[in-house]
């Protein structure tokens, strides 16, 4: 189902937020090949079962979210010595060259409404650059959203045998009246024997929508970690996806979102083996409290050519509340008999046995059952690597327990 297209955006629109940045030809072209296909595109695809649709996209309403000429961010980057992290603006200006080439090459503009609209207008995001050799950890991007509508765009190319750790933190600064929509496409061109570990931490106000596709191309003998927190916004679409293009490149998503309040989160986890000797692992566990609802959808794809595959997936969600909603659609493919596979997920509430031997042992009620859902984050918190990632995805989960 397709969006309607809102009325302030043209041509002129997006030509103007192109001048303002002093971008290249080919960068505005790109801009208004995305603006052109809004037209012909869907949004993107939801889980439905008969007579339901499990995330109602519809219901955006871009008319009055999306507000083109009066973005506003604050984003502060800090990137160690060796590796290039920069604006797309400053970036342009030195590696426009290496951008236009790899630019859209992992995430396709073209790919639903909702890529093709942050395509035509973004304002803001970073392009990453790790040269050959390189061995970058603590790459920080601290991004805040000041306006009622934002779209970013990270690009991160990664030599032959280098290899970076790069956190994203996004927030809500400065408050506005009406809901909002946040737009957040990362692509990663990971190049032979690389190593690339993205982590992600969304914690928007909850009058905001949030829309993100992080994707990656994965070399020969390359590896690409991703982390997905979502603990923000009001309604939260999250897709993280890596091709594994070369041969016996590696990948592993991890996952973690709690809902509260009335929150819908709607988070995915794909993977394509498409080379020899290629492994997967997905990783997710989501917490629930009040009226919230979550639908995830998990794909592991191995190909025809994909010999000597292990891919792995499972996804846990606790209930805490008789009134929240959780689905769950783990998907596996196989396409040649040379895999090794396995897929599972579960949805389920705090035991009742382990709160109430708890209880039992003077621990106060609540205490205990905060105590069961950190508990239950634990196996989700030892595959992350990163201190820094993990201690502030365990200080968010304890806010909201409390």
């Amino acid at each position: 189902m397709s969006a309607q297209l809102p009325a302030n955006l043209s041509a002129e629109t997006v030509r103007e937020i192109s001048d303002a940045r002093d971008e290249p030809e080919w960068l505005l072209e790109a801009r208004l090949e995305a603006l052109e296909a809004l037209d012909e595109l869907e949004l993107p695809d939801v889980i439905q079962t008969p007579g339901r649709r499990w995330t109602n996209l519809e219901a955006l309403d871009f008319e009055s979210l999306v507000d083109p000429l009066n973005q506003a961010d604050e984003t502060t980057r800090e990137s160690p010595e060796g590796v290039v992290v920069l604006p797309f603006t400053e970036a342009l200006d030195e590696y426009g060259d290496l951008i236009e080439e790899r630019f859209g090459s992992v995430v396709d503009p073209k790919s639903n409404y909702l890529t093709a609209l942050s395509a035509a207008l973004f304002t803001t995001g970073t392009f990453i650059y790790v040269p050959e050799g390189v061995d970058a950890e603590d790459v920080k991007i601290r991004a805040e959203m000041n306006s009622r509508s934002l779209f970013s765009h990270t690009l991160v190319v990664t030599e032959k045998s280098s290899s970076v750790t790069i956190l994203e933190a996004v927030e809500s600064g400065d408050s506005v009246d009406d809901a909002r929509y946040f737009s957040n496409l990362v692509e990663i061109d990971a190049g032979e024997n690389s190593y690339v570990q993205y982590g992600s931490l969304q914690n928007l106000d909850e009058e905001t929508y949030t829309y993100s596709l992080k994707r990656a191309d994965a070399g020969t003998y390359s590896t690409v970690n991703w982390i997905e927190g979502n603990l923000g916004s009001r309604l939260t679409r999250s897709d993280v996806e890596t091709e594994l293009n070369g041969e016996a490149s590696e990948t592993k998503i991890v996952g973690a979102f709690f809902g509260h309040d009335d929150q819908h989160l709607d988070v995915n986890a794909r993977v394509w083996h498409k080379a020899e000797n290629t492994t997967a692992d997905l990783v997710t566990r989501g917490v629930l409290d009040d009226e919230a609802r979550s639908v995830y959808e998990g794909v592991q794809d191995v190909g025809r050519d994909a010999w000597s595959t292990n891919s792995y997936q499972r996804e846990n969600t606790l209930m805490l509340s008789d009134q929240s909603e959780a689905d769950a659609s783990p998907k596996l493919i196989i396409n040649n008999h040379d895999t090794e596979a396995s897929h599972a997920a579960s949805v389920g509430q705090v035991d009742a046995e382990d709160l109430f031997y708890m209880v039992s042992r003077s621990i106060p009620e609540e205490q205990a059952r905060n105590m069961l859902v950190e508990g239950f984050f634990v196996p989700v918190l030892e595959e992350i690597a990163v201190d820094e990632f993990r201690d502030d995805l365990e200080e968010l989960i304890a806010a909201r327990l409390r």
